[in-house]
C-alpha cells in the first residue's frame, strides 16, 4: 500500500509478494500496477528527486532555484514517464554521504546523483540502471607537473567525499597519500586553488565540469582508472519500482530522450557516449 508522509508526499511500502512480481515481470511505462510506488506517485502528482547541487554538467542548482544537468534532465524522464510535471518534483541536495539515509528515510523517493552502483551498495539501496558509465580520475592545478597518475600520490593531500567510491578506491590504492574528505566536491576546489591539497579526485565527466569551470585553473590527468556505473537509487525492496524505471530508461535510450537530455547538458562539453547495459539484477527471494 502507499503511505503518506509527514509532508504529504506519497510513499509505497511494498509487499513482499509484489517484490516476487517484480522479478517474475516488470511492467512496461505506461502501466502503473496498483499497489505500487509508480501508482501512488502519479495519482499525488508529485515526486521527491535527491540530486546533486555542486557538480556541473551533471547536477547543479541554478542561482534561480532551478537545477541543471543530465542527472536533472534523467529524473525528468522518470517524471514525465508518470505523468508528472516540473510543479510536482521537489528536488532535494543529496550530497554523497547522505544518498542511503535520504532513501531509508522515505525523504526521496528516488535519487539521480552520480550514485555509482556497486555489490556493496545493492546490500542498501535499490538501483535501476545504469544510465551512464564515468571512470573515477585526477584533477590538479594547471602549472602542478608532479602529479599524472594515481602513481604519484604518495604523501600527496587527496581531495573527496565522505562516503564516496572515490574516496574508498584512494584509500586502497594511495595508501600513504593524505586523504581530506568533506561532505561536497566543490568544497574541494578552493583548497586545489589555494595550494592546501595537491588533487580532487572522483569520477572524469565531474572532474571535467569543474575543469572547464576553472577557465584553464585545472586540469584533469591520468585517465579513468576505474569504472563508475551511474544507476537510479530507490528503497531496497521496492523491486517494481526499480524495474519499471529500468523499462523507462530503455525506452528513453530507444527513442532519443537519453540522447536528447545529454546533449542539452553534459554533451556541450564531452563527448557522446556508448549506451549503457542496464543490469536488471534479481534479488535473493528470501532470507536477505
Amino acid at each position: 500500500m502507499a503511505l503518506r508522509t509527514s509532508t504529504g508526499r506519497f510513499v509505497a511500502a511494498i509487499s513482499a509478494a509484489a517484490g516476487a512480481m517484480a522479478l517474475s515481470g516488470c511492467a512496461t511505462p505506461g502501466e502503473l500496477p496498483d499497489g505500487s510506488t509508480m501508482a501512488a506517485l502519479a495519482e499525488a502528482g508529485e515526486i521527491a528527486v535527491g540530486i546533486k547541487y555542486d557538480q556541473p554538467l551533471f547536477g547543479e542548482m541554478g542561482a534561480d532555484g532551478v537545477p541543471a544537468g543530465f542527472d536533472v534532465e534523467v529524473a525528468r524522464i522518470v517524471a514525465d514517464e508518470l505523468g508528472i510535471d516540473e510543479d510536482g518534483i521537489t528536488w532535494v541536495e543529496a550530497p554523497s554521504g547522505d544518498r542511503e539515509d535520504l532513501l531509508s528515510s522515505g525523504r526521496v523517493d528516488m535519487v539521480v546523483a552520480t550514485y555509482t552502483i556497486s555489490d556493496e551498495r545493492k546490500e542498501r539501496v535499490g538501483f535501476a540502471g545504469p544510465y551512464y558509465v564515468a571512470g573515477q580520475s585526477l584533477m590538479t592545478r594547471t602549472s602542478d607537473a608532479e602529479i599524472a597518475s594515481a602513481l604519484d600520490l604518495d604523501d600527496k593531500q587527496v581531495c573527496s567525499v565522505e562516503g564516496s567510491t572515490a574516496a574508498s578506491t584512494i584509500k586502497r590504492m594511495a595508501p600513504d597519500a593524505g586523504l581530506v574528505l568533506f561532505d561536497d566536491y566543490s568544497d574541494c576546489i578552493d583548497p586545489l586553488r589555494t595550494g592546501q591539497v595537491d588533487v580532487v579526485t572522483t569520477d572524469d565527466v565531474i572532474l571535467a565540469g569543474y575543469a572547464a569551470d576553472a577557465q584553464g585553473q585545472f586540469r584533469v590527468v591520468g585517465g579513468a582508472f576505474t569504472a563508475e556505473p551511474y544507476g537510479i537509487g530507490v528503497a531496497l525492496e521496492d523491486d517494481d519500482f526499480r524495474l519499471w524505471i529500468d523499462d523507462v530508461l530503455e525506452a528513453a535510450m530507444e527513442d532519443g530522450r537519453w540522447l536528447a537530455a545529454w546533449n542539452d547538458t553534459a554533451g556541450a562539453v564531452l563527448p557522446e557516449p556508448q549506451v549503457p547495459h542496464l543490469d536488471r539484477y534479481a534479488r535473493a527471494a528470501s532470507g536477505e
